[in-house]
């Protein structure tokens, strides 16, 4: 079986690279390798650059209705491809078809919610702000922008990025996970069959030294990160030096609450999901359940349930999760397993050792529940990224809101009751960008932003929503008073023509 070469992305065609430097992507459930992708030289990230900034000349002013057309044809071929792109995630990532398609689902939204740009990027205006003074805004394109995604959605990641950022009038440079990114390739394949302009969307890859160049690249204006806090702060502030605009979403430990009056079946079914679906590598992934109260004796359901989700290749329709998504990703997982246990929590069920009948090979993890879990341990401490549930127990709803509080991260956090009066309790006064209620994985639709709180995000605007239209446009003001020609009186002037 022949193995295909990655290529970059430049001025609207596909680019051989000359690098020397080359990595395989794997399969994570066989580890056969599917493909070789470039880590680009330097000169190559530069004529992308080059080519976006030159493309920005023209595209800045092609009309809002047909960057808007643009749009409508991308999603519909999205739509279209849906199965193709899926299995391209699946094929690379490890997660299961049904979820790839789930993931493919939310990347449409936020295509679609580009489609209404005409009415998106509108500025404001104020009449006669003062005798005869209008004052009016503009919300103009940057230049170029750029964005580098994790491998967990490939997909997704990159539709929060670069639909708005085009769709406003910049241009773009994207860089996509060296992990999976055959399915990213050909959604960008895709938009430049709906027309697309050359230049405007371009690819490279690479790693740590692609991404360090970006974030200095004094001609990229603005930069879109995702991924760990780690790199995500390294980013920000390389961005910063170099005076662009960034915006950084990082890492998570995100927590379910659950108080005893809640629908039980449902609430330990939807944590269960969110806890191992993807195989735990979600940055939304609810990797900490606190039980209140009574709902402590609901431990041996959530238990039960962990044994009895099955694990498979994501080809396998009926799995509940598949493979992690490279060996260092399940040896990593693995050691935070040991640390828990060595550190004294209570190990009720060990995914670890585990193997898949005809995947021996595969990268798999099952589903593994931690409980009596402190804020001290290590697997309490790390996001784990990983099929690994941390339990908590406490008595009280404001001894839960003060223990998600003390985390360090602000991602993500559902609350599962039946009292409207604790759950608006419990919004109002958790420190977390995004709330789900009876929701256990509140990733908003594409016109609200996702947002973050505390060591989960830097920068004040986060992707999709309002805010991604702030992020990627300059807000121009003017103030303009005209005054009547003197040479002209009033009876001929109100006969001048417009045409």
């Amino acid at each position: 079986m022949s193995v295909r070469e990655i290529p970059m992305y430049i001025d609207g065609k596909p680019v051989p690279s000359n690098s020397q430097e080359w990595r395989d992507v794997v399969n994570p459930a066989t580890q056969e390798v599917v493909a070789r992708v470039p880590f680009c030289s330097a000169e190559e990230v530069d004529r992308a650059v080059a080519s976006a900034k030159e493309a920005f000349k023209t595209w800045r002013k092609v009309p809002l209705g047909k960057r808007m057309r643009i749009m409508l044809k991308l999603q519909a071929l999205v739509r279209e491809h849906t199965p193709e792109l899926a299995a391209l995630i699946t094929e690379e990532h490890g997660k299961t078809l049904p979820d790839a398609e789930g993931e493919v689902g939310r990347g449409l939204e936020v295509i679609e919610h580009a489609c209404s740009i005409t009415s998106l990027q509108l500025g404001e205006l104020a009449e006669n702000a003062g005798t005869e003074i209008d004052v009016y805004t503009l919300n103009q394109p940057l230049g170029v922008g750029a964005g580098i995604t994790a491998f967990n959605f490939p997909i997704m990641l990159p539709c929060f990025m670069f639909p708005l950022a085009i769709a406003t009038g910049n241009t773009f440079v994207l860089k996509p996970s060296e992990q999976d990114p055959s399915s990213t390739m050909r959604l960008v394949e895709l938009a430049h069959e709906a027309g697309v302009p050359a230049g405007v969307l371009n690819v490279v890859h690479g790693g740590p030294d692609v991404a360090n160049q970006i974030a200095d690249h004094a001609d990229i204006k603005a930069l879109s990160f995702i991924g760990s806090s780690h790199v995500g702060s390294l980013l920000y502030d390389r961005a910063a030096k170099a005076g662009k605009r960034m915006q950084a979403m990082m890492g998570a430990k995100n927590h379910c609450v659950v108080m005893p009056d809640a629908n039980r079946s449902q609430a330990i079914n939807n944590l269960l999901g969110s806890a191992f679906g993807a195989a735990g590598q979600r940055c939304m992934a609810n990797s900490v359940v606190v039980l209140v109260g009574e709902a402590k004796a609901w431990l041996d359901d959530i238990v039960d349930g962990a044994r009895n989700m099955k694990v498979g290749p994501g080809t396998q329709r009926d799995a509940d999760l598949g493979p992690l998504v490279s060996p260092a990703a399940r040896d990593r997982v693995i050691r935070l397993i040991d640390a828990g246990e060595q550190e004294g929590a209570k190990l009720l069920v060990d995914g670890r050792g585990y193997e898949v009948s005809g995947y021996e090979h595969g990268n798999f993890v099952g589903p593994t529940v931690f409980a009596d879990v402190t804020p001290e341990m290590t697997i309490y401490r790390e996001e784990i990224f990983g099929p690994v549930l941390c339990v908590v127990s406490v008595d009280t709803l404001d001894e839960a809101i003060e223990f998600v509080n003390a985390n360090p991260n602000g991602n993500g956090t559902s609350i599962f009751t039946n009292s409207g009066w604790v759950a608006r309790r419990f919004e109002s006064d958790i420190d977390v960008g995004q709330v789900g209620i009876n929701v256990p994985i509140p990733v908003p639709v594409a016109y609200f932003s996702f947002t973050g709180s505390r060591g989960s995000k830097l920068g004040d605007l986060g992707p999709n929503g309002k805010q991604a239209i702030a992020f990627w446009t300059q807000t121009k003001t003017v103030t303009a008073r005209w005054f009547e020609p003197e040479n002209v009186s009033s009876g001929i002037n109100s006969t001048i023509s417009l045409s």
